[in-house]
């Protein structure tokens, strides 16, 4: 794995993201301390649906929204038992 200063991968972005490609690991680094690192890209092994994909799939209710005012009565102090 290659480590380079943010400079020089700037100066060189080309040549490492040819030697990525060809499956090496480059660090990038500030001051010395690496903060990023560039990898070869891998799609995703899952494929991602299309919005609006499972259309009638999934129901709601009408009123699964409603106020539910009664919930927490068990919570009131009020409450005797």
């Amino acid at each position: 794995m290659q480590s380079v200063n943010i400079h020089e991968a700037k100066t060189r972005l080309s040549q490492l993201l040819e030697q990525v490609q060809s499956g090496d690991e480059i660090v990038i680094a500030k001051a010395g301390n690496p903060i990023a690192r560039l990898v070869p890209y891998t799609p995703p092994k899952r494929k991602i649906a299309q919005p609006g994909a499972m259309e009638g799939a999934i129901w709601i209710s009408e009123d699964f929204d409603a106020p539910v005012n009664d919930l927490f009565e068990c919570l009131d102090e009020d409450d005797s038992r």
